[in-house]
């Protein structure tokens, strides 16, 4: 935490995965002691119930292809707000120091000498893997996991060099992946992972209308004139490695399964 002379402050806030009931206690009360509320497209709605009344909800969301605000405008905007002397709270999908630009922010207010504090959430790659009935370590399968991006903000695919990448760990996690893990998977296998490796995409993890789809990374770099159907839309992580053969034995939570194949759809 910065010390400064000013009397508002930031909270960085994971709000978790999606399900409401995973956000932390301390999560709770920070939200609840905020004037405003600034808040992402993968925060489950749910979660703003617990600021009090009168809080401001301001969304600045972003969406694939869709008009959004800047990362820039945002770092502005709380700055601004905690310069007026307001609480804020900038709530992220899962944890903000995951794949969530809550290091930027962290940064940004720094540099502008506001006062703020991490609350760190449950990541999206741990909960709906385990959601999944997918354990990303297991003494029998894996005893390593990487966290990999799919996909970079400065364009249309990942700098992650997936020749290597497929030897990064037993367990690979995927994050923002919907656009380019027919190309990953491909990739992986010419870096050396095995085709036959299992494979699992989920798509709104944690949430009672989770998917999961499983099957080889060879099912998805297949080429074949079928393949070309598929549509696999955000928001989806992919888990690749042998712990992905235990999601039917540990399968727990109720969710739709699919298996990857010449004719499935991802677009359900």
């Amino acid at each position: 935490m910065n010390n400064t002379s000013t009397n508002g402050k930031v909270y960085l806030i994971g709000a978790g995965p999606g399900e409401a009931k995973l956000l932390t206690i301390k999560a709770a009360e920070a939200i609840a002691a905020s004037d405003v509320l600034v808040y992402d497209y993968l925060v489950n709605p749910e979660v703003l119930a617990y600021s009090r009344r009168g809080a401001e909800l301001v969304y600045v969301g972003k969406r694939a292809a869709a008009p959004s605000i800047s990362q820039a405008e945002i770092n502005h905007l709380l700055i601004e707000r905690a310069r007026q002397g307001q609480i804020v709270a900038r709530l992220k999908g899962g944890d903000p120091f995951i794949f969530g630009r809550g290091g930027e922010e962290a940064e940004a207010l720094v540099e502008a000498g506001i006062e703020w504090q991490v609350i760190p959430g449950i990541s999206a790659g741990v909960a709906a893997a385990a959601y999944a009935g997918i354990p990303l370590t297991h003494r029998g399968y894996a005893s390593s996991v990487a966290f990999i991006t799919g996909h970079d903000s400065r364009k249309s695919r990942s700098d992650v060099d997936w020749h290597q990448a497929a030897h990064f760990a037993d367990t690979l996690v995927i994050f923002m992946c919907a656009e380019t893990i027919r190309d990953i998977a491909r990739a992986l296998i010419e870096g050396g992972r095995k085709s036959s490796t299992p494979i699992a995409i989920i798509r709104w993890g944690t949430y009672e209308d989770q998917q999961v789809f499983a099957g080889t990374l060879e099912d998805l770099a297949d080429e074949n004139e079928a393949h070309e159907t598929l549509d696999i839309r955000p928001p989806a992580i992919a888990i690749v490695g042998e712990v992905v053969l235990l999601k039917d034995k540990l399968n727990w939570f109720k969710h739709q399964a699919f298996e990857l194949g010449a004719h499935a759809l991802l677009n359900r």
